[in-house]
C-alpha cells in the first residue's frame, strides 16, 4: 500500500513538473514570437512611412514638371518682333570726300534733330583723284562729262517718311559731284521739300541746285546756300529759321 502511495505521489510530483516546463516553454515561446515580430512589424511602419511620403511628394514633383514643361513651351515660342524705332521727319544726306561737308551735315542734324545719311562712293576718292591741278585726275575727268554717273556704295535708303531733306556735297569745278547726280536720279522726291547745301573755299552754289532739281524730276526744291566748313551751329540755325 504505501509503494502504491509512493507511486501515485511520484506520478503526481512528475506531472506538475512537465506541466510548468510546458508553460515555461510556452512563454518562452511567446515571449520569442513577440521579440520577432516587433521588427517586422517596426519595418512594415516604416514602408508605410516611405510610401506615404511618396504618395506625398508625387503632386509636388507633378507640378515641377509641368512648369518645367511650360517653360520650355515658352522658350520655344518665337519672340514678338520688335516695332521698328520711329525716325524723324527730317533727312540730312550728305557726300564728303574730304570731311569738311561732313562736319556741316552733322551740325545741321544737331539744330534740327534730323537723320543723317551718308553717300558714300562705291570707289572711294584718293587725295590723287581730287587734284583739280590735274587735268586727268578721276574729278576733273567727271566734272568734265555731265554723263558720268558714279557709283553709290552706301546701303540704300528709304524716304518714306520724310518730308524735309537737307542735301549737302562739297562744290567741284563749280558744280555739284556728279555722285549727286546718281543720287537724285535714283530715289523719288515727292511730298518732299529738298534743301541743298555746299560746303567750298570761295565758290558760290551756281546751277547745282537747278541741275539736280531737273535730273531729279520730283520733290520741292529750295534755292541752295554755300557754307565754309567753320560755319558754326548758330550760323546755321539763323539759315534754317529763315527758310520758314
Amino acid at each position: 500500500m504505501k509503494k502504491m502511495i509512493s507511486i501515485i505521489a511520484v506520478a503526481a510530483l512528475t506531472f506538475a513538473l512537465t506541466a510548468c516546463g510546458g508553460s515555461s516553454q510556452a512563454a518562452t515561446t511567446d515571449t520569442q514570437a513577440a521579440e520577432n515580430s516587433a521588427p517586422a512589424a517596426a519595418e512594415e511602419q516604416k514602408e508605410t512611412a516611405e510610401a506615404s511620403e511618396q504618395t506625398e511628394a508625387q503632386p509636388e514633383a507633378a507640378q515641377e514638371t509641368k512648369q518645367e514643361e511650360a517653360a520650355q513651351e515658352t522658350a520655344a515660342e518665337p519672340a514678338s518682333e520688335t516695332p521698328a524705332a520711329a525716325h524723324s521727319d527730317v533727312l540730312v544726306a550728305y557726300f564728303s570726300a574730304t570731311g569738311t561737308t561732313e562736319g556741316v551735315a552733322e551740325r545741321i542734324a544737331s539744330v534740327t534733330g534730323a537723320d543723317v545719311y551718308e553717300i558714300l562712293a562705291a570707289q572711294p576718292y584718293t587725295e590723287a583723284d581730287l587734284n583739280y591741278n590735274d587735268n586727268s585726275s578721276r574729278s576733273t575727268t567727271e566734272q568734265n562729262d555731265k554723263s558720268v554717273r558714279p557709283e553709290i556704295g552706301s546701303e540704300d535708303i528709304s524716304l518714306e517718311g520724310y518730308t524735309t531733306i537737307y542735301l549737302g556735297f562739297p562744290i567741284w569745278w563749280g558744280e555739284e559731284p556728279r555722285i549727286l547726280d546718281t543720287f537724285v536720279e535714283k530715289y523719288n522726291f515727292d511730298g518732299i521739300t529738298v534743301i541743298p547745301f555746299c560746303t567750298s573755299g570761295s565758290s558760290g552754289i551756281g546751277r547745282s541746285g537747278s541741275n539736280m532739281e531737273e535730273l531729279a524730276g520730283s520733290g520741292t526744291w529750295l534755292e541752295g546756300e554755300r557754307f565754309s566748313g567753320g560755319v558754326s551751329e548758330e550760323e546755321l540755325k539763323s539759315w534754317i529759321e529763315g527758310l520758314k
